[in-house]
């Protein structure tokens, strides 16, 4: 009776490479305090999720079987976000109370999606909300919810990791604009 072949290991991926930054660029903008990314169960592990709407309406995510995220989508948005805030301003963790302005996140959408066998994309959808701190009383500064949707490459999870990678990067790109077009809360109100 022959053995039975090894298990699988599923590949793992992330998202490369950060974004490349300015060279020697010190930080000089207002200190920012970045929470960390939040989202539903079904985001929060280190599942690649992908989508068949051709054929159920992408109503049952479904992993992959054979690759998996190093770290969870949250978490990897989180680490991509610090990073390039990082470029132009000092980041530090929420609650401490060192910085005017203050991100929450969540991650609605993070997925693979097929609408044909042959043609996917990967959908990012991120709702950041900006608050300034200030004791009890906290004062919300902004809200916005930023999509992209990037073609894959291929239909298989190399393409789909792909094509997460581009939107992810681009989601970063556009939120860093955004919060860096947003007014300055006042000093004092930082400070009740």
């Amino acid at each position: 009776m022959p053995l039975p072949d090894k298990p699988v290991r599923p590949q793992p991926y992330d998202l490369g490479p950060a974004l490349p930054l300015a060279a020697n660029a010190a930080p000089s903008g207002p200190a920012l305090a970045l929470d960390r990314v939040e989202s539903s169960a079904a985001i929060d592990g280190t599942h690649i999720i992908y989508r068949l709407v051709h054929s159920d309406g992408g109503q049952q995510p479904r992993p992959y079987a054979t690759a998996r995220w190093t770290m969870s989508p949250p978490q990897l948005l989180t680490q991509r976000l610090r990073e390039a805030f990082s470029a132009t301003r000092p980041v530090v963790e929420s609650g401490a109370g060192l910085a005017p302005l203050e991100l929450r996140a969540e991650l609605d959408e993070f997925a693979h999606i097929f609408s044909a066998p042959a043609t996917s994309e990967g959908v990012v959808r991120l709702r950041v909300t900006a608050v300034a701190p200030g004791g009890r009383a906290q004062r919300l500064v902004g809200q916005r919810t930023f999509e992209v949707r990037q073609p894959a490459p291929t239909a298989d999870a190399p393409g789909g990791v792909s094509a997460l990678r581009q939107a992810s990067d681009e989601v970063v790109r556009q939120v860093v604009a955004w919060v860096n077009a947003l007014p300055a809360p006042a000093a004092d109100a930082a400070r009740r």
